[in-house]
């Protein structure tokens, strides 16, 4: 009983440190975020080599505002890509991953600076292999695609007005996505 009462008013105190910040993201914003990918979670492993880091890029724009107070919801189009080498003694495994998908974001302010929002992800995803090796005659060439789908957490913080660094964990083309944000 004294762990939720504890709880509640951690709850409240935090609501209401809240309810003074101002949002950083409006309805009719517009954001592109550049993205690098650390924690791949796609190909890992002693014989395997980055070939091509996972980058992302997405753009949002905020479409509504006043939700649960403060809250702005946005919209926006998504590309991530990656490649990777597999190389053990004379053969080669050349992957590449990318993902086109769309996004939603539900941003709430909890610091001033601070852009701070949770999202969904879904897409398709397009995987395609390439095996080489010494002592073949052919070469050997596979692709899959399917449903990408993600859940994540993220943040902008904003050094200038439209010029700002992102951060995003969750899965989806690697696990952490760094990069910067520019508000047009």
């Amino acid at each position: 009983m004294k762990k939720h009462l504890l709880l509640i008013a951690g709850a409240v105190f935090l609501f209401a440190q809240m309810s003074g910040q101002e949002p950083t993201f409006l309805k009719g914003d517009k954001v592109l975020n550049v993205g690098l990918g650390l924690g791949s979670t796609l190909y890992s492993g002693t014989y395997y080599k980055s070939q091509i880091p996972p980058i992302s890029a997405s753009f949002e724009i905020g479409v509504a505002d006043e939700i649960i107070d403060k809250g702005v919801i946005g919209v926006g189009p998504y590309f991530g890509y990656s490649g990777y080498k597999y190389e053990y003694m004379t053969s080669k495994w050349k992957y590449t991953t990318m993902i086109l998908g769309a996004k939603g974001n539900f941003h709430y302010p909890l610091v001033e600076k601070l852009d701070t929002y949770t999202g969904l992800l879904l897409g398709y995803n397009i995987v395609t292999s390439k095996w080489t090796g010494s002592g073949v005659e052919d070469d050997y060439s596979a692709s899959s695609s399917g449903l990408a789908w993600s859940w994540f957490i993220g943040g902008r913080y904003w050094f200038k007005e439209t010029l700002g660094a992102m951060l995003e964990l969750g899965y989806g083309i690697s696990y952490l996505n760094i990069g910067i944000a520019a508000k047009f």
